[in-house]
């Protein structure tokens, strides 16, 4: 689970809140809408995520795809940076045109329409339904969490606070249960019917969505917060036709050269996956409109940004090299049952809700003495060691015997404890460290790490192939081994140029 994709916090709004809000005792009455919302939404994503690389790689005679196994690793984590790289223009447009609680609504119409159409049995179907659910969820996902925050007055922090915490949970309630119910169902009984589970767990989000809209018409406005001027709808056009004839001259050129395959569309959705955030940031830091403050701290927030992607890189293999891993070479019995590979997709989310509470204690109790810095490479050594384990469990079962499922289990742990490390101070460090022009989009940015992230790592898994995945794991968990020391080290240096180091001083004189 990704709390810092799925926590968008904004700035709160500054309407009244409601009648179950006065005096500050209960929450507005629409977070149980969002929330109950938000739990279907994740339990049609997850849940179809689950079975996603198994369908891709299952025979044709067993009613799959009939990929090749790095193709279906690859066409899983490409889509799940795909959905993390549209937030961005997913958050845009409600601001300018069609308002939060109207890009919610229709993103979820457009996602149920995307598992429904992979509901149908037939292969044809597959992939505009994947495109679907991804615009789906890049208009409903940034602007669902969005919506949490403004239910809430300005000065209300304690309650937002708590408000999102709920939200959280029913994020990871959803993506607990989803797995179980869709991945029983896709690969016990049919693939099909495993997707058109999620198609009505999403329409089951979206009618009480529609059910429980007076509970936020009270408090939210529908309108887009600032809405396109005539000329800057005639860009936005002109730029929109521009990207339709590069992308269909593209497409030609590669099939005239009978180079167009899915694997190659993975591979230029890697590649803008890097590009994209490249170019952000980039044109942030050239921008008149930063000072040299703010460059340097631009500078700093880089090597965060860096060690996200490499966190992001190995933590969300999950859906696709450590699903198969799952499927192909783990001992699934458990009290005399074999249980379904995509099972063991609800254990990240379990531990999440689990270790949530403890490492937020221990935050408060201690995070003060740790620097953001220092946190993200604690994540980054958990998450590297966690592949250094999945190597010995792979060379083990390279010998061809299954190994425990409590190696799994044991790497979700390790996994999820590095996550408690980054999640929580990633939106709060990039809201800090953001120019004061690019306030707004520099929130986009931090999604866009998970994204450039999830899109390399979803090209690694081919190199199985190459030098086995014993090897494999452990180069990569070598790698970000290494950054995560690298973070270490260079601690004090990344707290001078984030200015935490000036603050600590500020806060140890006030406290004299």
């Amino acid at each position: 689970m990704k709390p810092s994709m799925d926590m968008q916090k904004p700035p709160a709004s500054d309407a009244a809140p409601d009648a179950a809000a006065v005096g500050g005792k209960r929450h507005p009455r629409g977070l149980a809408t969002l929330v109950l919302a938000e739990l279907w939404e994740r339990f049609s994503l997850y849940g179809m995520v689950a079975i996603l690389v198994h369908f891709l790689a299952a025979s044709r005679g067993h009613g799959g795809m009939g990929l090749h196994e790095g193709t279906a690793e690859a066409v899983e984590g490409v889509y799940m940076a795909m959905i993390s790289l549209l937030a961005l223009p997913g958050g845009w447009i409600a601001d300018r045109f069609l308002g939060a609680r109207r890009a919610v609504l229709w993103g979820g119409v457009v996602i149920m329409a995307g598992h429904a159409l992979m509901a149908v049995p037939n292969p044809v179907f597959v992939w505009p339904g994947l495109v679907l659910i991804v615009i789906g969820t890049g208009l409903l996902k940034p602007n669902i969490s969005a919506l949490v925050g403004r239910l809430y007055a300005a000065d209300d922090d304690q309650r937002r606070d708590a408000g999102y915490s709920i939200f959280y949970m029913g994020i990871n309630l959803g993506a607990v249960i989803a797995p179980l119910v869709v991945g029983y169902l896709g690969e016990e009984i049919n693939w099909h019917l495993g997707f058109g589970a999620a198609a009505v767990g999403m329409a089951l989000g979206l009618v009480q969505y529609v059910l429980g809209g007076r509970r936020l018409s009270e408090q939210l406005r529908a309108e887009p917060v600032v809405r396109l001027t005539p000329a800057e709808r005639a860009k936005v056009g002109k730029s929109s036709a521009y990207g339709l004839v590069f992308t269909a001259v593209l497409v030609t050129l590669l099939a005239a050269s009978h180079a167009l395959s899915i694997d190659t569309i993975t591979f230029v959705l890697t590649v803008v996956a890097v590009v994209v955030p490249a170019g952000v940031l980039l044109s942030m830091y050239r921008s008149p409109k930063i000072d040299r403050v703010e460059k340097t701290r631009l500078r700093a927030y880089v090597w965060l940004f860096l060690a996200a992607t490499l966190f992001w890189l190995v933590y969300d293999q999950m859906g696709n090299e450590l699903n198969m891993f799952a499927a192909q070479k783990t001992d699934l019995s458990l009290l005399g049952w074999h249980i379904p590979a995509s099972w063991t997709q609800s254990l990240p989310s379990l531990f999440v809700i689990i270790l949530a509470p403890v490492f937020a204690a221990f935050w408060v109790r201690r995070g003060k003495h740790m620097s953001t810095p220092f946190k993200f490479g604690l994540a980054l050594l958990l998450t590297g060691a966690s592949f250094v384990v999945m190597s010995s469990a792979a060379a083990i079962a390279s010998s061809g015997v299954k190994v425990s499922l409590m190696w799994l289990v044991g790497v979700y742990v390790i996994q999820v404890m590095g996550e408690m490390c980054l999640s929580p101070v990633g939106l709060s460090v990039t809201t800090k460290l953001a120019p004061r022009a690019f306030t707004n989009q520099m929130m986009g940015v931090w999604f866009l790490a998970a994204a450039t992230g999830d899109a390399i790592g979803a090209q690694l898994p081919r190199l199985d192939a190459v030098i086995g995945q014993s090897w494999n794991f452990l180069w990569q968990g070598a790698m970000v081994i290494a950054a995560g020391a690298v973070m270490v080290l260079f601690t004090k240096r990344l707290k001078v140029l984030t200015g935490e180091a000036a603050a600590a001083r500020e806060a140890v004189a006030v406290a004299a």
